[in-house]
């Protein structure tokens, strides 16, 4: 059991609804390492999920099938129900026009994966090139692969088709992530100690390698406008990275061990990232501050103990898309649920060797990788966001700290819209 603070009771904490897993056959030799589930992820329009479940192997998955496959949204009335290799393959005949479930060997661990959209469209960078290999439509819909040897492989997701191969780094490639603005911009994390821009309405040409990083990159992450992305990896700083300029901004101190995940809230007023030190911070990326500290661990323990091994590493991080929920992995055995008005979780499930997480596009589900190659579900905490929430994001999309501190307002409506009051 987790450790709490002495002024919250264990009790009082809510239980996460468990609704259901993704499970795969498990053979005698499948017990050593080869399985981890890395890295999982949801389409930007809900329509499929994707998870690395070891050994080469990634699957696609209407995320619809799951549901139905789960007892529906979230109801559990048949008890939990598991969707597994064997019964998921099973030559069922898929209606013409419904998404189509594919298994895709990459031909090389999986470590990253990210899906693609060129929803809304937007035009390619490049300019000088008139002739292009291929066309991507507004209904196309790619998903990115990042391998143990380096290469980035692009898929099909309706067709589960290889695209394009692309090689250029000369490490594991850690984690993908692509610009959300429809650009087909993709960055690349790898142990290779850089950051790599990818154009894809491009065939794919590299545009840019990012360089400041001293160890490994471990994760990155765009901002809801593009404009800025966020980068962490073996080190105790995170990064922050001008896209139109391709230079660095800022680094972020204030975590005592390894950075290993980070995630732009969906207005970008705020950003996670979760260390080895046991504790996610919740920072302001405009003005380079700490805003809130979620521990996993009390009493907070000394910087030199948060730089070993302490048993609370935070493994990975995530923001629901309401803009108020965040979820946390930890080696302690448990995904907690928080909201960004409190310091102690809302919500706690047990999850064994757990290793990253992801919320559905819709913020109702939470999915977690974890070290066999599975993946558990839970239905979030449910809330009803107040009327205040929904118009600071809605303000917070379109203007930064520095300007919401500029606004003719009293302080304490400043405050708020500047997240001050966490």
């Amino acid at each position: 059991m987790a450790s709490f603070p002495d002024s919250v009771n264990e009790n009082e904490i809510g239980k996460a609804k468990f609704i259901g897993e993704l499970l795969v056959p498990v053979a005698p030799f499948d017990q050593k390492s080869g399985r981890e589930t890395w890295t999982v992820a949801f389409a930007p329009d809900g329509s499929y999920f994707a998870w690395s479940q070891g050994h080469r192997i990634v699957r696609l998955v209407p995320w619809s099938k799951c549901l139905k496959n789960f007892g529906g949204e979230g109801s559990n009335r048949a008890g939990t129900r598991r969707l597994s290799r064997q019964n998921s393959e099973g030559g069922t005949v898929v209606p013409v026009g419904e998404p189509r479930e594919h298994t895709i060997d990459c031909g090389d661990i999986v470590w990253g994966l990210a899906f693609g959209s060129s929803v809304p469209e937007k035009q390619s960078r490049c300019v000088n090139i008139e002739w292009h290999r291929f066309k991507f439509g507004q209904d196309q819909l790619l998903l990115a692969t990042g391998l143990n040897n380096g290469r980035i492989k692009i898929w099909d997701v309706y067709t589960g088709k290889l695209l394009l191969n692309l090689m250029d780094h000369t490490d594991i490639v850690r984690d993908l992530t692509f610009a959300p603005d429809g650009s087909l911009m993709l960055v690349s994390a790898s142990r290779d100690k850089t950051l790599r821009v990818w154009d894809l309405k491009d065939d794919g040409n590299m545009v840019k390698v990012l360089r400041s990083h001293q160890n490994w990159v471990y994760c990155s992450a765009f901002s809801p406008d593009s404009s800025v992305l966020c980068s962490v990896g073996a080190g105790k700083s995170v990064f922050l990275w001008d896209m139109d300029k391709y230079s660095l901004i800022r680094k972020l101190e204030g975590h005592h061990n390894d950075v290993v995940s980070c995630e732009f809230s969906p207005d970008g007023a705020l950003l996670a990232t979760a260390s080895y030190d046991t504790r996610v911070i919740i920072w302001d990326p405009h003005m380079g501050t700490v805003l809130l500290e979620l521990a996993h661990l009390f009493p907070p323990p000394s910087p030199i103990f948060a730089g070993g091994a302490n048993d609370r590493w935070v493994r990975s991080v995530a923001f629901c898309h309401d803009g108020r929920h965040i979820a946390s992995i930890t080696d302690d055995r448990m995904v907690r649920f928080w909201t960004i008005d409190e310091t102690s979780p809302q919500a706690i499930a047990p999850l064994t060797n757990g290793l990253c997480c992801a919320f559905s596009t819709d913020g109702s589900f939470l999915a977690a990788g974890s070290r066999d190659g599975s993946v558990h579900f839970w239905a979030c905490p449910k809330s009803i966001a107040s009327l205040q929430h929904l118009c600071r994001m809605a303000l917070r999309r379109v203007m930064s700290t520095q300007q919401v501190q500029t606004l003719p307002i009293p302080p304490r409506i400043r405050s708020y819209l500047s997240y001050q009051d966490l």
